[in-house]
C-alpha cells in the first residue's frame, strides 16, 4: 500500500489532506492548552477554597479544632491544597511534554510538507514542459509534412503542364525535395521529442512522484503517530498523579475515621464543666410563724426568718444570661477570679508554664551571652566583654521579674487547689447555680473549661487581695460596738476553711445570718452567733435577702 502508486494523480487531494492533518494536530494542542488553563484555575479555586475555611491564627476559631471533627475538617482541608498541587502538577506537565512538544514538531511538519510539495510541484511543472515540447514538435511535423505534400503537388502539377518551361518544373521539383527533406528532419525530431517524453512520463510516474508521495505518506503518518502518542502521554500525566491523590484521599478518609464522637463528647464536658453540684431541694417555708430574729444556731436551723425567699432563678438573676456567656467583654482579673473554681486552676496553670517557658528563654539567652563574655574576655581581639554587661543585666531582671510573676500565681495556684471540692463532690456538679449570679465582673463566669488530662479538674484562682483581706480592714469592722443587724439568710454551697484574719469557717449545708451584702469584692458577711463572724467567698453560699430587698439572690 504505497500513496505513490495507489494515488499517483492525487496530488491536489493529497496536499489537502496532508493540510487538515496539520489543522488537526493544531487543535488538538488547543484542546490541551485550553485543559491545562482549567486545570490551573481548578488548582487556584481548591487552594482559595482551602484557605478561606482554614481557621484563623489567635482567634476563638482556632480554639475550636481541639475536637477530632474539627480537626478531621483541618485535615481535609490540608488535604485539599495538596490534592489542587496534583492539578498543577497536571497542568505543568501536560505544558511541558504535549503542548511544548507537539508546537514545535507542527513547525518541523509544516516545513518538511512544504520541501515535498515543493519537489512535487518540481516534477510536475518538469513533466508538463516536456508534455509542451511533444506538442510542438508534433506540430512542426504535422506541418512540414503538409507542406511537402503541397510542393509534391505542386512539382507533379507543373511536370505535367506542357506550357511551363524547364526550369520552372525544375524549380518545382527542387522545392518539392526541400519540403520533403524538411519533414523527414521534422518527423526524426518528433520521434525523438516524444522518446523523450515517455522517459520522462516514465519516470515522473513511476519513480519521482511515488518517491515524493512515499514522503508525504511517511510524514502523514509520523503525524498520526505522534497525535496518538501525545493522547497517551496526555492519560499518563494523569494517571501518574493518581496515586499521589490517592493518599490525599486515603488521608482524608483517615481523619474522618478519627472522629471520636465520645472524645469529642468529653472534650466539652472538659472544657464547659464547672464543678459545681446541681441546687438541692428547695425547703418549705412556713409563713405562718415569722422567723424570731435571734442569734442561736437552732433559729438558724429551724428557720429562714421571715424573709421572703424566692427561686434562685428569680430575683436579681432575672433577665440574666447564661453564666457562660460573659457579659463582660473587658479583660478579666490578673488572677482568673472571674472563672469558676474548676477553670480558674487550669488558667493559672497555664500561665505558670507560660512564664516558666519565658524564664527558660531568658536564662539561654544569658547564658549564650555569658559564653561570649567568656570568649571576649580570653580572646580581646574578638570583642569588648564590656559591651555584654548591659544586656546581661537586662536579662537578669527580667529573670528576676518573671520569678516574681510565677511566684504570685503559683500562691494562687496553691490556695485554689486548697479550697478545690473533692473529685466525688464535683461530679455530681453542674453550671446551673450559675444562672443567677451577680453581674459584677468579679463573681461573672467564664466560657472556657477544660480539665488537666489525668482527669483532675483545675480552678481559676481569685486574685490573692479578694481572698486575702488586710486584718487591719477586718479589726475595722469587728470593732463596731453595736453588731449590724441581719438582712437575710445564706446556706453554704460548699465548706469553707477561713484560714486568714476576718473570714469564717463554715461546713457544706449550715445555715447562717447575712449581715452584709457582696459590694463587688467577692466577699459576703455572715454571722453564726453573737461571737462569731466573718467573711466568706460568696460563691460559697447560696443568698436569701429579707422582704426589703429587691428579691432572692444566688452567688456562685
Amino acid at each position: 500500500m504505497s500513496w505513490g502508486t495507489e494515488l499517483w494523480d492525487q496530488f491536489d487531494n493529497l496536499e489537502k489532506h496532508t493540510q487538515w492533518g496539520i489543522d488537526v494536530l493544531e487543535k488538538y494542542i488547543k484542546f490541551v492548552k485550553e485543559r491545562t488553563e482549567i486545570e490551573l484555575s481548578y488548582a487556584k479555586q481548591l487552594r482559595n477554597l482551602s484557605k478561606k475555611y482554614q481557621p484563623k491564627k489567635n482567634s476563638k476559631e482556632e480554639e475550636e479544632y481541639r475536637y477530632t471533627s474539627t480537626r478531621a475538617f483541618l485535615a481535609t482541608l490540608n488535604e485539599m491544597n495538596d490534592y489542587a498541587g496534583q492539578h498543577e502538577v497536571i497542568s505543568e506537565n501536560m505544558t511541558s511534554l504535549i503542548i511544548g512538544e507537539l508546537t514545535r514538531y507542527v513547525q518541523e511538519l509544516k516545513q518538511e510538507r512544504k520541501s515535498h510539495f515543493h519537489d512535487g510541484r518540481k516534477a510536475q511543472q518538469h513533466i508538463e514542459t516536456c508534455w509542451k515540447q511533444l506538442e510542438a514538435s508534433k506540430r512542426r511535423f504535422e506541418r512540414d509534412c503538409k507542406e511537402a505534400d503541397r510542393a509534391q503537388q505542386y512539382f507533379e502539377k507543373m511536370d505535367a503542364d506542357i506550357n511551363v518551361t524547364k526550369a520552372d518544373v525544375e524549380k518545382a521539383r527542387q522545392q518539392a525535395q526541400l519540403r520533403h527533406q524538411m519533414a523527414e528532419d521534422s518527423k526524426a525530431e518528433y520521434s525523438s521529442t516524444l522518446q523523450k517524453f515517455n522517459s520522462e512520463q516514465h519516470d515522473h510516474y513511476y519513480t519521482h512522484i511515488p518517491n515524493i508521495f512515499q514522503k508525504i505518506q511517511e510524514m502523514e503518518e509520523r503525524r498520526i503517530v505522534r497525535i496518538g502518542e501525545s493522547m497517551k502521554t496526555f492519560a499518563d500525566v494523569d494517571r501518574q498523579v493518581i496515586p499521589i491523590i490517592g493518599k490525599c484521599l486515603d488521608e482524608i478518609t483517615k481523619a474522618a475515621e478519627s472522629v471520636d464522637h465520645k472524645n469529642d463528647s468529653q472534650m466539652v464536658i472538659e472544657a464547659f464543666k464547672s464543678g459545681f453540684e446541681p441546687p438541692g431541694d428547695v425547703d418549705f417555708e412556713d409563713f405562718t410563724q415569722p422567723m424570731k430574729r435571734t442569734i442561736s444556731e437552732s433559729s438558724l436551723s429551724n428557720s429562714r426568718g421571715d424573709g421572703k425567699y424566692e427561686p434562685k432563678f428569680g430575683g436579681k438573676s432575672k433577665g440574666k444570661l447564661w453564666p457562660f456567656i460573659k457579659k463582660n467583654k473587658g479583660a478579666g482579673p490578673e488572677d482568673f477570679s472571674n472563672l469558676p473554681p474548676e477553670q480558674r486552676r487550669k488558667k493559672l496553670q497555664q500561665k505558670v508554664d507560660e512564664l516558666n517557658k519565658d524564664i527558660q528563654k531568658e536564662m539561654d539567652q544569658r547564658d549564650a551571652l555569658t559564653k561570649m563574655k567568656d570568649v571576649y574576655i580570653k580572646n580581646p581581639q574578638m570583642g569588648d566583654a564590656a559591651s555584654v554587661d548591659h544586656r546581661l543585666s537586662e536579662l537578669e531582671q527580667n529573670i528576676e521579674k518573671l520569678r516574681l510573676e510565677v511566684q504570685k500565681f503559683e500562691g494562687w495556684l496553691a490556695e485554689v487547689e486548697g479550697r478545690l471540692p473533692s473529685r466525688t463532690e464535683q461530679a455530681r456538679r453542674q453550671s446551673g447555680l450559675y444562672e443567677a449570679q451577680n453581674t459584677s465582673a468579679v463573681n461573672s463566669c467564664a466560657q472556657d473549661r477544660e480539665s488537666s488530662p489525668d482527669g483532675s479538674y483545675t480552678e481559676e484562682q481569685s486574685q490573692e487581695t479578694e481572698m486575702k483581706v488586710p486584718a487591719t480592714d477586718f479589726d475595722d469592722e469587728f470593732d463596731d460596738e453595736e453588731p449590724l443587724p441581719t438582712i437575710g439568710t445564706c446556706k453554704a454551697l460548699y465548706t469553707f476553711e477561713g484560714q486568714n484574719e476576718g473570714t469564717i469557717s463554715v461546713a457544706e449545708g449550715e445555715m447562717l445570718y447575712v449581715i452584709e451584702e457582696d459590694k463587688g469584692d467577692g466577699w459576703t458577711r455572715i454571722r453564726r452567733n453573737e461571737d462569731e463572724e466573718g467573711y466568706v467567698p460568696t460563691s460559697y453560699v447560696e443568698v436569701y435577702l429579707d422582704k426589703n430587698a429587691k428579691g432572692a439572690m444566688t452567688y456562685i
